[in-house]
């Protein structure tokens, strides 16, 4: 219809001035409407609005620093704001979904075992297994990782730090007056599933050593077997890995990562 309107220039010479200008006015900020919504488009991503905000404050804290002593210093403070952001930052971000809070232990291992990947480690974070008859496993293993040394199934664990950890003979774990033992059986459950499972796939066994990181309270030994499941503070799992025997070759490693990649699938799926 408008186009018809446009075609017929006696319609269009008898229409009044002031529809004519709302009309050019309409046309003319097609490209500032465009930026307007590319700018809108950017502030959505939330890398882009995390900088925003750090340059914002960064300002804001030098131009404090400078007024109050000298402009050294306001630099100085402008780049340790940025920093520290950036550092608290990186600490909270997870590649799985459910684990990106400030507190979560998963998280804090997961960062550990970044660095090694180097060394000839790789890991899958939350991947299903078969729950247990009586309910005790929620099904999920936290880091499986695969490397040189075996196979390993780490679940990441935060305690109340105000309550002492010991063991009783390397059969009982006691946090406090609680007894862990349906969280060491969950554990050992777990990787008995993923042996299982990735030993049908490669047609070869696949020892799985299960294995509790916990976060909190203090832990006085470095790595203690109990029921079959190595327990340690929560900072030495990369160590825990790192020292250890290689029995795996890189054909192995790549052969096993894969068999888990296909056959435990994400317990988290996007």
């Amino acid at each position: 219809m408008a186009t018809m309107e446009r075609g017929n220039t006696q319609n269009a010479r008898a229409r009044p001035e002031s529809e004519e200008a709302r009309e050019n006015d309409d046309r003319t900020p097609v490209k500032e409407r465009l930026e307007g919504s590319a700018a809108a488009a950017m502030l959505d991503d939330p890398k882009i609005r995390r900088w925003a905000y750090r340059i914002g404050a960064a300002v804001v804290a030098g131009a404090a620093a400078l007024l109050l002593t000298s402009w050294r210093l306001g630099l100085t403070v402008a780049v340790l704001v940025v920093i520290g952001d950036y550092v608290r930052q990186s600490r909270r971000s997870s590649t799985v979904t459910a684990w990106q809070k400030s507190s979560a232990a998963e998280r804090r291992t997961e960062k550990q075992l970044k660095s090694l990947r180097r060394n000839g480690y790789l890991v899958l974070h939350a991947r299903a297994v078969p729950r247990d008859d009586e309910g005790v496993s929620d099904g999920r293993i936290d880091h499986l990782v695969i490397g040189p040394s075996g196979v390993y199934a780490i679940d990441s664990e935060k305690w109340d730090k105000r309550l002492p950890v010991r063991t009783m003979s390397h059969l009982k774990l006691f946090h406090g007056p609680f007894n862990k033992k349906d969280r060491l059986d969950e554990a050992r459950w777990e990787a008995q599933m993923a042996s299982i499972i990735l030993a049908e796939r490669v047609g070869f066994d696949v020892p799985v050593q299960p294995s509790v990181a916990i976060y909190g309270p203090s832990i006085p030994w470095k790595v203690m077997r109990v029921r079959d499941v190595d327990v340690y503070a929560g900072n030495r799992a990369r160590s825990y890995l790192r020292r250890r025997p290689k029995i795996l070759t890189e054909s192995d490693v790549q052969r096993i990562f894969q068999a888990a990649e296909d056959a435990l699938p994400p317990k988290y799926p996007d």
